[in-house]
């Protein structure tokens, strides 16, 4: 008996220092989102995020609920970009990946329709999965361009691939009792392209222009305002307390992004960071401090680095940040020594211990950050004057 009692208080100081020692969060502000959802396996995570945008702004403007469809706009932006591929012969990053210009700066043109009515699943799966068709349409694009000639029915063709894995596109539709056209149905919804704005930070682009920031999935060479990285933090802190979400693109390969539903970017030289092993953990190579750090994110609090404009733009330039993944940005919380996380919107399903949803540190959104589309009336007024607005 004693020794199971002596097992049993071994054991819960264990688990006391545990629970001491990993994450808990405050909310600091929290802005409406709609339900988690699933990109499964496919490209699309600038859709789903981009379509989450929307559906918070829905929210924010008062017309309620949606589940709009995603696979509406992967399908007309992958139409979009085979005949811009087809008129550069080929010199076009042709795949599944995208940006949010591919959403929220096309709804003129494409209007939207809710998820019930064009789900893109037509061919026998219950969750997206796109690797079959990718490659199909791929093909096809390189046959036509191979063939070094177009005939007039060339689209014709990459067409009737889409609507064999995901659908033909309703001309018309009934929501709510009302018929509506994609077109009028963005109307009714009130979404309009020119109250959203693409935002960035490097510095080998003049502040306070636009350009294109040039990742392969910007194929539509869409142009992004350029911030200092702490009037963006000033940017994006302000569109949350004011009530706006942001959509985020980011490179989320660093060690620091972790399944647990934790962001951040840990300083290896941090003394604290090594604990009692410090000799050792300095003595490992990068590769495996990596390896070490993704095994403690999220189960220990872990001092971070100090991002700064020249740390971003040296890892954009070398490779490391690259154009990965894209969420929805909807909140602020502290954890408990009082350090600031952004509220992350992830579409890979309700997984982890926050069922889908993710904390990112400052320095992580600081340091990953490609860019972000928000609604233009949550710049603040002398940003936004800065950049021309």
């Amino acid at each position: 008996m004693r020794k199971i009692y002596t097992i049993f208080i071994t054991l819960l100081v264990a688990v006391t220092i545990t629970a001491q020692s990993t994450y808990t969060f405050k909310t600091v502000k929290e802005n409406p989102i709609t339900s988690v959802k699933n990109q499964s396996s496919t490209g699309t995570c600038w859709s789903f995020s981009g379509v989450g945008l929307l559906e918070s702004e829905l929210i924010r403007m008062g017309k309620g609920t949606f589940d709009l469809s995603e696979m509406y706009i992967v399908r007309k932006n992958y139409e979009d970009k085979a005949k811009k591929y087809a008129r550069l012969h080929g010199n076009l990053n042709f795949a599944a990946g995208g940006s949010f210009a591919d959403v929220v700066e096309t709804i003129n043109d494409f209007g939207i329709m809710p998820n019930d009515v064009y789900e893109g699943l037509n061919y026998g799966s219950e969750t997206h999965d796109h690797g079959e068709l990718d490659k199909v349409l791929a093909g096809y694009m390189n046959g036509i361009i191979g063939a070094r000639g177009l005939s007039p029915v060339w689209f014709d063709g990459f067409s009737a691939i889409l609507d064999t894995y995901l659908g033909e596109v309703p001309e018309t539709f009934t929501y709510n009792g009302t018929e509506y056209t994609p077109h009028t149905f963005k109307q009714y919804l009130g979404l309009n392209q020119e109250d959203y704005i693409s935002l960035t930070s490097f510095s080998h682009q003049p502040f306070y222009t636009a350009f294109p920031v040039e990742v392969p999935d910007n194929w539509r060479w869409a142009d992004s305002y350029n911030l200092p990285i702490d009037e963006l933090i000033e940017v994006m802190d302000n569109a949350i307390m004011q009530g706006f979400t942001i959509a985020w693109a980011s490179d989320v390969s660093e060690a620091g992004f972790s399944r647990s539903g934790i962001a951040i970017i840990p300083d290896e030289n941090a003394p604290e960071n090594a604990g009692s092993d410090q000799e050792k953990w300095l003595g490992q190579s990068s590769r495996e401090r990596d390896v070490s750090i993704r095994s403690r994110v999220g189960m220990e609090v872990l001092a971070e680095k100090g991002i700064t404009q020249e740390m971003r733009q040296e890892a954009f330039d070398n490779y490391q940040t690259t154009d990965d993944h894209g969420m929805q940005i909807y909140g602020i919380a502290t954890d408990q020594n009082g350090n600031k996380y952004y509220m992350v919107k992830n579409s890979w399903g309700e997984t982890g211990p926050y069922n889908g949803l993710w904390y990112a540190s400052v320095p992580f959104v600081k340091y990953k950050t490609l860019s972000i589309v928000l609604h233009k009336d949550a710049i603040p007024e002398d940003i936004a004057k800065k950049i021309g607005l």
